[in-house]
């Protein structure tokens, strides 16, 4: 792994020249989770992914974009930046990337409402040898995924020590509903969280821990680092 916000110039250089190289770039939010998580639970967790699959991998590993598309969950706190603008700025940072004759480039997505955004980048990208991949990190693990619920609490107890337990409550459980009354409420939370659950909360993380956490973690890490060994240079 090499980290490109503390590296030196020759060194980046030299770096680039003898080995062709993939750019990982993690994408989080600032937005609310529940009353017991920080604002900064996305970023927080998809900058651990990142670092593990670039470790695993042997990646370039860029700055974490911690501001996403949260506007869904106010008047939940959240520091949102609209479609268009990750978007844009994402283009040019592969765009500079690829000036760098860095051609593989992968996105890691670490929030919901910065997949449509997050989709539109690789139309926007010249064409020819690059290849940029998104990759939402929830989307390899079997857990099912929640918002400040077991799996998100859990995943942050294993990778920080901001999560204050002491004030987790259970939030919104799905477990009983059918498949449609699941669609119709992501739909409702999709634009209005707070219509789906007011406590900012969805799943019981009352119940998560560091262990569930760690295996958690480990296995995102090792689906990701599967398909990105399948990614041709």
């Amino acid at each position: 792994m090499t980290g490109i916000q503390d590296n030196f110039d020759p060194d980046l250089r030299k770096i680039i020249r003898t080995k062709k190289q993939i750019a990982i770039i993690p994408v989080g939010s600032i937005e609310q989770h529940g009353p017991h998580l920080p604002v900064s639970t996305d970023s927080d967790i998809v900058t651990e992914v990142a670092k593990r699959v670039a470790k695993k991998c042997n990646l370039l590993l860029l700055p974490t974009i911690t501001y996403g598309v949260s506007f869904e969950h106010a008047p939940f706190f959240n520091l949102s930046v609209t479609r268009t603008t990750l978007q844009n700025q994402l283009v040019d940072i592969c765009n500079s990337l690829v000036e760098n004759k860095i051609r593989k480039i992968i996105i890691l997505n670490g929030h919901h409402g910065n997949q449509k955004a997050l989709s539109g980048v690789t139309g926007k990208i010249s064409r020819g040898k690059n290849k940029i991949s998104v990759i939402s990190y929830w989307h390899h693990m079997e857990t099912e995924f929640d918002h400040a619920g077991f799996a998100e609490t859990s995943l942050m107890l294993a990778v920080s020590n901001k999560a204050k337990m002491s004030r987790a409550k259970k939030g919104l459980v799905t477990d009983r509903m059918s498949a449609e009354q699941k669609s119709k409420v992501s739909k409702i939370a999709s634009t209005h969280f707070i219509k789906a659950t007011k406590t900012g909360v969805w799943g019981d993380p009352t119940k998560a821990t560091k262990k569930d956490g760690m295996r958690i973690l480990s296995e995102i890490v090792q689906n990701i680092a599967k398909k990105v060994s399948k990614l041709p240079y």
